[in-house]
């Protein structure tokens, strides 16, 4: 994580999901206890940050120890790695981004910016590169390192933040604008970043000249090789150099390459999503035929109309069922002309599978409603979180490295890469669980390594269940055997060592 000296995947054992755990440590303890309520406040404004496209911070305490402070919180974990990472690969396959992709990810970014800036004082992120947005599997985006400006601008200049910015990089001095860390700096600067990560984003990669910051040239190259003028003209306003004259993240997401889901297609689709979860009729009676939900109706909080109860008895999948009864040659929607022929639009005429996929893409938070909704100042709520009130908890250990992973391995995947430099084998390992989490580990390989040993260390550290030992110590011994190119004929990286289902 950028800006933290210490970060660790950890299993919340309440929760039972992973997490991350973050640590951000000061040296001069007495100055950190003088300001300690000051530290509480900030986090406890942090920790009620709450939106679909923002890692969320679950959790914060305070550790004293003998000669040092630190500030310990638990943030959300996103499986899918940074968008800088997820861009480099790309890039290897494609020379530019497909334009849907694009649209998506500057949505949802510019959602989650929308709802700082809306705070009541507005929150304004000051650290958005593309190496604090992240991926999650799914597709969905959530933007990181909300806590650190909040966090650095709390603290007084004798206790100077310990987390380090992505602007001390001198590779990421081009995603901030002239005016940053001015007094009078404001949300622009957010916007300003923005518009250098929805550059990069459409281009895959701003060259630079190793660990030299990116030149204006290379930035004017990567805007002439934008070939949608409408994504040029959204660009160059997030990056016009007076602060006053860039658009709102609110008026970004209404701009024309971007809006492009009807609001009422949207509306229903929410209301429909919303009935599936919270206004159900909680159970069955026997009647005639056909069972009936209990309850009758409940009110759409967005719509303010009643709606039958009948979704959350639906399954996900409630397009494709229900298409099974239609007679697609029917009519489905008509608009009639005075003295000419109407326009029809029939079943067979509707893509059903793109439906279902446009429901799942708002199941999964792709397209947030609060997009579309009036700008307004919002507070935040108070938050309920509390440092720990025990002393002897306070006292944070190292996070137990072994929890019992109980979820069932389905499918696993490895490659091997031959590593020059080292002059060894790196192992990468996919595993994706039962709940579709999926889990990547890396190793580098000794001579005196087995796929025996390699599958138990992974049980002993609660990657796999002991169940999986055997099935992945068997698929490690295939691949470890697997004849490998010879390094001294060096290709660099072994074929891929193939993947298997589980059962």
């Amino acid at each position: 994580m950028p800006g933290l000296q210490s970060t660790f995947l950890a299993m919340d054992t309440e929760e039972g999901v992973e997490v991350v755990w973050n640590e951000l440590q000061f040296t001069d303890k007495a100055a950190f206890m003088a300001y300690e309520e000051t530290i509480k406040a900030t986090f406890e404004q942090l920790v009620v940050v709450d939106h679909p496209n923002i890692v969320k911070v679950h959790k914060y305490w305070l550790d004293m120890k003998e000669s040092k402070a630190q500030v310990i919180f638990i943030t959300e974990y996103v499986s899918s790695g940074s968008l800088k990472q997820f861009l480099k690969k790309t890039k290897k396959n494609h020379k530019a981004m497909n334009a849907r992709a694009w649209k998506r990810w500057c949505t949802q970014i510019l959602s989650a910016l929308s709802y700082l800036h809306s705070c009541d004082p507005p929150i304004i992120h000051g650290n958005l590169t593309s190496d604090t947005i992240f991926i999650q599997h799914n597709g969905l985006i959530k933007i990181g390192s909300v806590w650190h400006r909040v966090f650095a601008k709390a603290l007084p200049p004798e206790l100077h933040s310990p987390g380090r910015t992505e602007r001390e990089d001198p590779r990421n001095l081009h995603f901030f604008p002239p005016e940053y860390g001015e007094t009078a700096d404001g949300t622009a600067v957010d916007i300003f970043s923005f518009g250098m990560c929805a550059l990069e984003m459409a281009v895959l990669e701003i060259q630079s000249n190793g660990d030299s910051s990116v030149t204006k040239e290379a930035i004017e190259r990567a805007r002439h090789s934008l070939d949608d003028p409408n994504m040029r003209e959204f660009i160059l306003g997030c990056l016009l150099l007076n602060p006053s004259r860039r658009p709102t993240a609110h008026d970004l997401l209404f701009h024309r390459v971007l809006f492009e889901v009807h609001s009422l297609k949207l509306l229903a689709a929410h209301c429909f999503i919303a009935n599936q979860c919270e206004f159900g009729g909680g159970g069955w009676e026997q009647g005639g035929r056909e069972g009936r939900p209990w309850g009758g109706k409940a009110g759409c909080p967005w719509l303010g109309v009643p709606v039958l109860c009948l979704a959350d008895l639906w399954p996900e999948n409630v397009v494709e069922e229900k298409t099974k009864e239609l007679d697609l040659s029917e009519v489905m929607a008509e608009i009639r002309r005075a003295g000419r022929l109407p326009v029809q639009w029939r079943y067979s005429e509707v893509s059903f599978l793109e439906l279902d996929k446009f429901l799942e893409d708002v199941r999964n938070g792709i397209y947030p409603l609060m997009n579309f909704a009036t700008i307004r100042p919002h507070s935040l709520p108070q938050s309920s979180s509390q440092a720990l009130e025990d002393p002897q908890k306070a006292q944070t250990p190292t996070p137990e490295p072994f929890d019992v992973e109980t979820r069932k391995v389905v499918q696993m995947q490895c490659n091997m890469d031959w590593l020059e430099e080292r002059r060894q084998w790196h192992l990468t390992l996919l595993l994706i669980l039962e709940d579709k989490l999926h889990r990547q580990l890396s190793y580098d390989l000794l001579p005196s390594d087995n796929a025996r040993d390699l599958a138990a260390e992974l049980v002993q550290y609660g990657f796999i269940r002991q169940d999986d030992w055997e099935k992945l110590a068997a698929f490690l011994e295939g691949a470890l055997h697997r004849p490998q190119l010879s390094p001294a004929r060096g290709a660099g990286s072994s074929p891929e060592a193939g993947g298997q289902d589980g059962p």
